[in-house]
């Protein structure tokens, strides 16, 4: 016996389905059930002024009159700014955050205390 022939048979190498116990592949897509659209949902947006508002409340779903309250804004940093910079800083610059065209109004649910939006100035 020559050093290159082999000794015994090499065996091949086992089938796919000998691999996965015979279960056949199958097709990568299947037709499956169609799919319906559910109910359309309606929403609808209540727009926010710089008084209380009714409304129904997205969180809760209780029937409100918003609960209000007022912070300065933007326009009344801005403002406040410009006076101290035109030199009047005792007291001056504080004027337009307590001026009510200048404030920024703050919506809540008075029921389950969720922010519901903001009216800007």
């Amino acid at each position: 016996m020559s050093k290159y022939e082999p000794s015994a048979p090499v065996a091949a190498p086992p089938t796919y389905s000998e691999v996965m116990h015979g279960v056949s592949p199958s097709a990568p897509l299947t037709a499956a059930q169609p799919i319906t659209p559910g109910p359309t949902i309606v929403t609808t947006v209540v727009p926010l002024g710089p008084r209380a508002t009714h409304m129904v409340c997205p969180h809760c779903y209780a029937e409100i009159e918003t609960s209000t309250k007022t912070t300065p804004g933007l326009i009344a940093y801005i403002s406040g700014t410009v006076i101290a910079l035109l030199g009047c800083f005792w007291g001056c610059c504080l004027i337009p955050c307590c001026v009510e065209s200048c404030m920024d109004v703050h919506h809540n649910c008075p029921n389950c205390k969720a922010f519901l939006g903001r009216y800007r100035r």
